[in-house]
């Protein structure tokens, strides 16, 4: 038998939560839970209130749309939002002022309207109007002047897609609902989302130790009204003072890269003290070691 699909009933749930002011006095100017309603009384046949098992002859809730005639199921597809008056944001707001918010919206093709087939509504209290995605037709009965009636094409209905959103910015559009901040407009008091160890960290407190390391990074070591600087001996502080010495170190190494550290007698002086001399004279050529020996001998008797 037809029944309430839970898309619907997340919209009807929705509305009565912002506009059933005094949820334990029926008053008129309160939305009732009586006055929205999804599914159509035992008597209703055909139209988007109905399911399968209630629909007519050429139906014009089935016929006229693929969309609908794919998604006939069980499910009723349709909304009745009936009166109410609420002040918020310094006016007034009622059901004809939303029902025209509703139709501009769809009219202008939003994205959160395209699955509404239709809205019969009066803007006035006295001419029922209607707007028809399909522009079919243009009016409906008398019983519209107290209530504006939704019709969702029935393939969003049996996919169970999220319909909230259109009902939810329009209650946030007269501010009932406050605008959901912006992901990046955060505030110096906001909590961390994520756990770092302590779970009363703020966004300020991040930003006062990115100061205080920048603050570290560029002021020699032991300079006085840093704010909490990081003890003498730790190793944090050991690692700031390589850092602030590095451009020293490059300077020496710079200077020494341009120098020859090739000292070849001493080179050879090193290699001969550690020969034995047996050694040094088997290195020595024949016709060398006679001139040596000659030399040496002219040395020892001059």
């Amino acid at each position: 038998m037809t029944s309430a699909p839970a898309n619907l009933l997340a919209v009807r749930t929705l509305l009565l939560a912002y506009l059933n002011v005094d949820k334990n006095v029926v008053r008129d100017a309160d939305l009732e839970p009586a006055e929205v309603g999804i599914v159509g009384d035992p008597s209703h046949r055909g139209g988007y209130h109905c399911g399968s098992d209630r629909v007519v002859a050429n139906d014009y809730s089935v016929v006229e749309s693929t969309r609908d005639r794919s998604g006939l199921t069980l499910y009723a597809s349709a909304l009745d939002v009936g009166t109410f008056s609420v002040r918020s944001g310094g006016a007034t707001h009622t059901l004809r002022t939303f029902s025209t918010w509703m139709v501009a919206q769809c009219a202008a093709n939003a994205a959160d309207t395209r699955d509404i087939r239709e809205v019969i509504y009066s803007a006035d209290g006295r001419t029922v109007r209607r707007w028809d995605r399909l522009g079919k037709r243009t009016s409906g009965d008398s019983s519209h002047l107290y209530h504006t009636h939704i019709s969702f094409f029935r393939d969003s209905t049996k996919a169970g897609r999220d319909q909230t959103p259109l009902f939810r910015r329009y209650l946030t559009a007269i501010g009932l609902i406050a605008p959901a901040k912006p992901e990046t407009d955060m505030e110096q008091t906001d909590k961390l989302i994520r756990n770092t160890g302590s779970s009363s960290r703020t966004v300020g407190d991040v930003l006062a130790d990115l100061q205080n390391l920048r603050n570290w990074l560029i002021s020699p070591a032991g300079t006085t009204g840093l704010v909490n600087p990081p003890a003498s001996n730790s190793p944090l502080q050991q690692m700031l003072a390589m850092l602030q010495a590095w451009p020293a170190l490059v300077a020496q190494v710079n200077e020494l890269s341009g120098k020859d550290f090739t000292d070849e007698q001493q080179i050879v002086t090193g290699v001969l003290a550690g020969l034995p001399p047996e050694k040094i004279a088997e290195a020595i050529p024949p016709q060398i070691a006679r001139d040596v020996a000659d030399e040496l001998s002219r040395r020892l008797t001059a």
